[in-house]
């Protein structure tokens, strides 16, 4: 498989035959106002985007969308998106991508086979108490191919019991978390810190675990250097991958055993 960063959450995936475009924000550095109520008051994106969007779009087959907070779908997504390309989303999000005029939205109420792969939706948590309830609905995905690759993509969400349940229910080859430690000036972080990041290292350590969703929105306080930092002091199973915007991961797939004629 491979996985390009594209910036913030925004992945290209090529998993068995499939070429999906994960969580689009396409809009130029500086086109959105800030998130409110953060201590950083820099418009976003805070950074630009690595690649054109022809570059970005081409070869898509699909788009998979984990929520539709500004910072994973914004206006220039509605923009250039293709109404063609079919859409994967959370059902709560239905209505708003056919509002759009996409013309096959396709909701994971459980799981959903899409070609030679299966996608199952897992559920997290963006944010604890109040706040955690005013961000949500949110949704992550586990991708699985007929060959035994597979992929969790947890999207907003802390650690918390279902990120626990999905690490162990699926045991995972790559997990895609998204960090940042994005939060507000009161209450507690909505996505991963440095230190949950660790936790779901730890957790599954047979897991390469990928941090993303860093340096391109204002509330998201942890860097890359922050995370690495924290990182390096800890005695984990295997060492974190944090790509840089643009970066492109290549996974093995699973060697095949030949099998022995009776």
């Amino acid at each position: 498989m491979e996985i390009q960063l594209i910036r913030h959450a925004k992945l290209r995936l090529r998993f068995d035959d499939l070429t999906l475009l994960v969580d689009p924000m396409l809009g130029e550095k500086a086109s959105m106002p800030p998130i409110a109520n953060s201590a950083n008051a820099e418009p976003n994106p805070l950074v630009p985007l690595p690649l054109s969007i022809e570059e970005i779009l081409q070869g898509i087959d699909a788009v998979l969308v984990t929520h539709v907070h500004r910072d994973h779908w914004d206006a220039a997504a509605s923009k250039f998106v293709p109404r063609s390309l079919r859409i994967l989303c959370q059902p709560p999000d239905i209505t708003f991508f056919r509002e759009l005029g996409f013309e096959e939205v396709r909701p994971i109420h459980s799981a959903v086979a899409y070609r030679m792969v299966t996608i199952a939706r897992t559920e997290g948590e963006h944010g604890t108490g109040e706040i955690g309830a005013k961000m949500a609905p949110v949704s992550g995905y586990l991708l699985r191919s007929r060959a035994g690759e597979s992929l969790y993509i947890a999207g907003d969400t802390i650690f918390c019991p279902a990120v626990r349940k999905a690490l162990r229910q699926f045991n995972p080859k790559v997990a895609v978390v998204n960090c940042g430690g994005a939060r507000f000036l009161e209450g507690d972080p909505i996505t991963m810190s440095a230190e949950d990041v660790a936790t779901v290292t730890r957790l599954a350590p047979e897991t390469q675990v990928i941090a993303v969703h860093m340096e391109a929105i204002n509330h998201c306080g942890v860097r890359r250097a922050d995370l690495r930092k924290h990182l390096a002091a800890l005695d984990l199973p295997r060492p974190v991958l944090i790509p840089e915007d643009g970066e492109v991961i290549t996974i093995a797939a699973p060697e095949v055993q030949p099998e022995i004629a009776g």
